[in-house]
């Protein structure tokens, strides 16, 4: 029964390990953005419905290559917008993300990344694009040169 236990809490440490650290808040991420002098990659998604949000999630966001270069030279922001039930955000966190959409996705596309400073200004614009995770690691540092 120890080794049980023992070999679940290495799993769940490793998962933990490799987590992406997503913000939702932009507060928080502008000031992680300041901070760490990284810019901000901001995804709106609908996590639950768009196909294209997950297969970008499925194809880069998780990809072990994506996840060890984000953590050192990203702040990863999201901006979900589920549709079912069951996914709900809180009142508060749908309101913040769609104050995001107002100022960053007006024409509200899904998948939508936007690059951004520490300052929060554009710098670039990206979608789902049946890529390597090297080539859209690529595509975003390019908007930050």
């Amino acid at each position: 029964m120890k080794k049980v236990i023992l070999l679940f809490a290495v799993i769940v440490f490793s998962i933990t390990l490799s987590a992406q650290e997503w913000q939702t808040d932009f507060e928080t991420a502008e000031k992680l953005a300041s901070e760490e002098n990284r810019p901000i990659i901001l995804v709106f998604q609908g996590s639950d419905w768009c196909a294209p949000c997950i297969k970008l999630d499925r194809e880069i966001w998780r990809s072990d290559e994506f996840k060890s270069y984000s953590k050192d030279h990203f702040v990863m922001l999201q901006a979900d917008f589920p549709r079912r039930k069951a996914n709900a955000l809180s009142d508060e966190q749908q309101e913040k993300n769609n104050q995001l959409a107002e100022k960053y996705n007006k024409q509200g596309y899904f998948p939508f990344v936007v690059v951004l400073d520490k300052e929060g200004n554009v710098l670039g614009e990206a979608g789902y694009e049946k890529t390597t995770p090297t080539a859209y690691i690529d595509k975003l540092e390019s908007f930050v040169k």
